[in-house]
């Protein structure tokens, strides 16, 4: 099955023709790296996905309905590189606030801060934490509704090795009871972290596929080569 299907999407962004034609499927249950360097084009995709992208053609269509529906408000969750929280609340306060405004049991706090590593720092306030810290508080937030799509934007910036292992982690298991993720990433060693993938540059997808596949298309030893393969034969 599908989550997501994007067909012809065309987006200017001031001067700049940020999208260009993009056509591609996210499969359900599944986690798919949004891949390509920074100014590619991934935010705006993930934007239009969401349904807050203002664009100039082509179609987005979100669990089976057009993106930015009032009824997939409850059912996607979004992570912005910037975190969404209030710095003067602490993080389970943040929490426990966004809990009683989703209406959700407040049991799914603690799970939610255990699945993003912060038990122990949850009682700071968030303004006190490090930027990677915030970030997981906003990510944390996001997975208070359990939402059936969870779209992230660059979730591991400045996290460690271990942290970003134990993230990438947690995200498979959401994918195992039935989420759906798309994560973007600009770190090409992440590529290898994910199930699909939905490579990017210039506005335009490079290619899409599982990681398996586009090695065996380009006959790289790894991902990075098979990036730098089809950009060069694009």
């Amino acid at each position: 099955m599908t989550a997501v299907r994007v067909r012809g999407l065309d987006v200017v962004r001031g001067s700049t023709h940020a999208l260009r034609s993009v056509s591609l499927e996210v499969p359900s249950g599944r986690v798919t790296g949004l891949l390509g360097p920074s100014g590619s084009g991934k935010t705006t995709l993930l934007r239009a996905i969401v349904g807050v992208q203002v664009v100039r053609g082509g179609t987005v269509e979100v669990l089976g309905l057009p993106a930015g529906s009032p009824p997939l408000r409850s059912r996607v969750g979004y992570v912005t590189q910037a975190p969404s929280v209030y710095g003067d609340l602490a993080a389970r306060e943040n929490l426990a606030y966004f809990a009683r405004i989703l209406r959700v049991p407040g049991e799914r706090v603690e799970r939610a801060l255990e699945l993003v590593d912060l038990s122990r720092s949850s009682r700071r306030p968030v303004r006190e934490l490090s930027g990677g810290e915030q970030a997981r508080v906003s990510l944390a937030v996001a997975l208070l509704g359990e939402p059936e799509l969870l779209v992230l934007d660059e979730p591991t910036v400045g996290l460690d090795p271990v942290l970003r292992r134990d993230l990438w982690s947690a995200f498979h298991r959401l994918a195992a009871e039935g989420a759906t993720l798309l994560v973007s990433s600009h770190v090409m060693d992440e590529a290898e972290r994910c199930d699909s993938l939905v490579l990017m540059r210039e506005g335009r997808v490079v290619a899409a596929g599982e990681p398996e596949a586009l090695l065996a298309r380009t006959r790289a030893e790894n991902l990075n080569d098979a990036f730098l393969v089809l950009v060069e034969g694009a």
